[in-house]
């Protein structure tokens, strides 16, 4: 596990971070310590919240920047119970010496893996500092500590020292050349994808578009990429960069390369395609016919998935990414079962919560984006009819059957702990 602790000065700017995310349904507020209740069932506001931390910042005496900012980023194979993600903060925030202080705990589903994020205060209510005196040394034996207390997968040196997993773009934080350079490096050097589409497709995860950019100047013909920042709706912003930027592994050239060693490594690791293939066949099984929930589940089970469709709406391509192994499959290629026919079929007429805007003429992948409340189907028996003459409907039976649901996912069905003294639970921004 691997924490990142922030201090700044400005509580609404890191609790307004949060609520965009509540908002957009990819977080939900799972408890607050000291923190005053809104009334009846009404959900958690920024102005509300706000007010738990009011006298301890009116008492600050000196103290710059008073306002604390973790995440808590278990790795992405830790399959973290709801219950467990409770216990850790409160553990975490006891031994890093603000147990008592106001916080409230968010957890954050995008990107494929599941972490926390807690805002507090440094300051307590007499307004003195708590001392940060050695905090990362500390943060991290503690972490250490919590890894095998909470039988968690271990971070490494190098990853304590690379930092948090991949984040997406964000073109208003500026420097953009370095927020791209820190996700298309890493996914060109350690990502496993066997074709362009694919690679594109995990880059558009993370608010990268790349074009190829062919031509002929001087007299020679020359193949490159072109590299842009997207927007939440998938649009560019900002300039495009050419591939060379970020060095000879984001060229073609070495991108044709990696992908044929994908393809070998691949196929000597078959397991992870089953276990990939497993997973989505659980969550379509949970979801039935209900898009967004299926996103949903996949993102809990450290599954992204970008949808291909065109002006009409349809699905014609359909690419899944395994966040935890780093392989990124063509639905085809996990299965017929899994193909773009089959979705489009068992989604027709659905779009994710917040779909791209698309310009005429133009497709533009459809990219995982918000939840929306679960429908079921009962067994395998479904009314279900497809609109042409294919074997669609025996396909998504195959991936029920083929596939049991993985044990020990975390479908979100946990049982809700126990209400504790002076915490309680809300959850706001994902249905159950």
């Amino acid at each position: 596990m691997i924490a990142k602790i922030s201090h700044g000065g400005s509580l609404y700017g890191v609790l307004a971070y949060n609520q965009i995310k509540v908002d957009e349904l990819h977080a939900d507020v799972l408890f607050g310590n000291r923190i005053i209740e809104p009334p009846g069932d009404k959900p958690y506001t920024i102005e509300h919240i706000s007010r738990s931390f009011g006298d301890y910042l009116t008492a600050n005496r000196k103290t710059e920047k008073p306002i604390l900012h973790i995440s808590l980023n278990p790795d992405p194979k830790d399959c973290v119970t709801e219950e467990q993600f409770i216990k850790l903060a409160e553990q975490y925030m006891q031994r890093m010496g603000f147990g008592d202080q106001p916080y409230i705990v968010y957890r954050h589903n995008d990107i494929g893996r599941e972490h926390l994020h807690i805002v507090s205060v440094r300051v307590d209510e007499t307004g003195r500092a708590i001392s940060d005196s050695y905090e990362h040394e500390r943060s991290m034996k503690v972490c250490r500590e919590l890894e095998q207390q909470f039988n968690l997968t271990p971070a490494t040196k190098k990853e304590w020292k690379e930092g948090l997993p991949l984040s997406p773009v964000d073109y208003e934080s500026g420097n953009l050349k370095g927020q791209l350079a820190g996700v298309i490096r890493p996914i060109a050097r350690e990502w496993h994808f066997q074709s362009l589409g694919e690679y594109r497709a995990v880059l558009s995860l993370y608010g990268i578009s790349v074009d190829e950019v062919k031509g002929e100047y001087g007299g020679r013909e020359y193949h490159g990429l072109s590299y842009s920042a997207t927007d939440k709706d998938g649009n560019k912003v900002g300039k495009p960069f050419k591939s060379s930027v970020f060095g000879k592994e984001a060229s073609i050239a070495a991108l044709e390369k990696r992908m044929l060693s994908s393809a070998a490594w691949v196929k000597s690791h078959k397991d992870i395609a089953t276990d990939t293939a497993a997973r989505i066949a659980s969550a379509m099984q949970t979801a039935g016919r209900d898009r967004a929930h299926f996103e949903r589940e996949l993102m809990r089970q450290g599954i992204g998935v970008v949808f291909r469709t065109n002006d009409a709406g349809r699905i014609y391509g359909a690419t899944f990414i395994d966040h935890a192994d780093k392989t990124v499959f063509n639905g085809s290629r996990l299965g017929k079962e899994f193909s773009a026919n089959v979705f489009n079929d068992l989604f027709a007429g659905q779009d994710s919560i917040h779909p791209p805007q698309q310009s005429a003429g133009v497709e533009r992948p459809a990219q995982q984006q918000g939840h929306t409340g679960a429908s079921q189907w009962n067994g395998h028996d479904t009314d279900y009819q497809p609109d042409h003459k294919d074997n669609t409907a025996q396909n998504v039976a195959n991936a029920f059957s083929l596939f049991a649901p993985v044990q020990g996912s975390a479908s979100g069905d946990q049982p809700a702990p126990q209400q504790r003294k002076k915490k309680k639970r809300r959850r706001y921004g994902r249905q159950q």
